[in-house]
């Protein structure tokens, strides 16, 4: 009997109704059985968790998405930047998959219009994040056998 694989998928919940749409279009590609969610505060805790279950062993691979936006406050390159980098970081240090579904628009408005237009590009890109850690897998199975 072969175990399915587990999967984790870590969602930033600032704009967390157009972030939720990623997992949404995860799960067209991967059963929701066999993923656990996890929210976050923010982008820039993402890194951070991911690394924890990274080193729990329990998952083939992570997801993280979030939705960094400028608010005015702050440049939100780097933010996107460092989330980025920890992700990769993580990826690399545990060997585990670590996808980022994080975008960084660089002319986003908090109207209707926007907003659906960013809701289904998240579903599209938990999608694309999805197939990226089937290839993965695929892959990694076959240079292990």
């Amino acid at each position: 009997m072969t175990i399915a694989p587990r999967y984790a998928f870590i969602k930033a919940q600032w704009h967390a109704d157009i972030v939720d749409r990623a997992y949404d279009g995860f799960c067209e590609l991967i059963p929701a059985s066999q993923i656990d969610v996890f929210d976050v505060p923010g982008a820039f805790e993402m890194p951070l968790v991911a690394k924890d279950l990274a080193e729990s062993g329990r998952y083939a691979a992570i997801a993280c998405a979030a939705f960094v936006v400028d608010g005015g406050i702050y440049r939100h390159d780097f933010v996107a930047s460092a989330v980025v980098d920890g992700l990769m970081r993580v990826s690399l240090d545990t060997g585990v998959p670590v996808l980022s579904v994080s975008l960084t628009p660089h002319h986003y408005q908090e109207t209707d219009h926007h907003n659906a237009i960013y809701r289904d590009h998240f579903v599209e890109k938990g999608r694309e994040a999805a197939n990226a850690a089937l290839i993965i897998g695929k892959t990694r199975n076959a240079l292990a056998a």
